[in-house]
């Protein structure tokens, strides 16, 4: 129990660490963007909760009183940072709710989206990728790499109406917009899996030619194992650390691509609120919803560390290790 204690000690402290760095940053960061974005904020503000067609100057400068919009920059700011501190993110400037209601409401549907764009993403490209390792420079690997390079290069907005067309209006098989429902999460899943699923199977490919050329495998194999009982028994773990490893790089761009796809496909999560959020200057909404996100950033990362340390001990040798000379 010491032991993986010392072990995981570090890497927590790490990871709060920059949870905290990521907090100020994002944070103060989305202040000063929104503060510079053109138009009257008081306005907008106004518009978010009566409406366009009734705000008038009046409302405006109601709402700058009530809101001490008129406040500077840096009074402001260091009220922002004083409710961090505390844990509390303030109140929505357009509905007045709690913005820790509204995040942990939409989170759910974010992190619903993100697992399946994982999950899809694994099954859709590490069966190929395995495939053309055991097959290099055969008509598997030729594909796989074609159709990677096609979909690493495609933007994600350009794969949902690709995926709206072809599937929800020509074949009418799924739901064009999130609905809520198992069916609604499949669309949006899969336009952010299939970006993912192309560099896996790529690096799945590279991760499982390293093991069949190895001279464990070829041992394997002497024994009169198949390939496949080789890989399976042998060689699927080594294989897998690449792999888990490249999901944790990938992580911020599901997080970038949840904003997009959940807009295009009205999928009710926070990346959808924050658009909604910035149209109307709703600087606490803006905040907590980008601080949310980066804060999954972290702990997707925290996760893949986890799995990656458990596919391969040589890696919880070597921290203990150094911890040790450390100590």
């Amino acid at each position: 129990m010491t032991t993986k204690i010392s072990v995981w000690g570090p890497i927590l402290a790490r990871r709060l660490l920059q949870a905290v760095a990521l907090a100020l940053i994002v944070g103060t960061l989305c202040f000063f963007m929104t503060i510079s974005l053109p138009g009257d904020m008081a306005m907008r503000i106004a518009a978010g909760r009566y409406g366009y067609d009734l705000v008038g100057n009046q409302a405006a400068v109601a709402v700058s009183a009530e809101l001490g919009l008129d406040r500077s920059l840096w009074s402001a700011l260091l009220s922002w940072w004083g409710d961090l501190a505390r844990l509390n993110l303030g109140t929505s400037l357009v509905t007045g709710e709690m913005v820790w209601h509204e995040v942990t409401h939409q989170l759910g549907a974010t992190i619903e989206l993100a697992l399946a764009a994982v999950f899809l993403g694994v099954f859709l490209g590490v069966p190929m990728g395995v495939w053309a390792g055991l097959r290099p420079h055969g008509w598997i690997d030729h594909i796989t790499l074609t159709l990677s390079v096609v979909l690493r290069v495609t933007p994600p907005f350009l794969l949902a109406v690709l995926l709206m067309l072809g599937v929800a209006v020509s074949l009418g098989v799924l739901p064009v917009a999130g609905d809520g429902h198992a069916t609604g999460l499949l669309l949006p899943g899969l336009t952010l899996a299939l970006g993912l699923s192309a560099g896996l199977a790529r690096v799945a490919r590279n991760a499982t030619f390293d093991v069949v050329t190895s001279a464990a495998f070829e041992f394997a194999r002497t024994k009169g194992l198949s390939d496949w009982q080789a890989l399976c028994r042998h060689g699927l773990r080594n294989a897998a650390v690449p792999m888990v490893a490249y999901l944790g790089v990938q992580g911020v761009l599901l997080v970038e691509g949840a904003v997009v796809v959940e807009t295009l496909f009205a999928w009710p999560g926070i990346g959808h609120a924050l658009v909604h959020a910035v149209f109307a200057r709703d600087v606490p909404v803006i905040q907590g919803t980008a601080l949310c996100m980066g804060l999954i950033f972290v702990i997707f990362n925290l996760l893949v560390d986890a799995l990656c340390a458990a596919l391969d001990p040589r890696r919880r040798q070597g921290q203990e290790g150094g911890y040790e000379r450390h100590s």
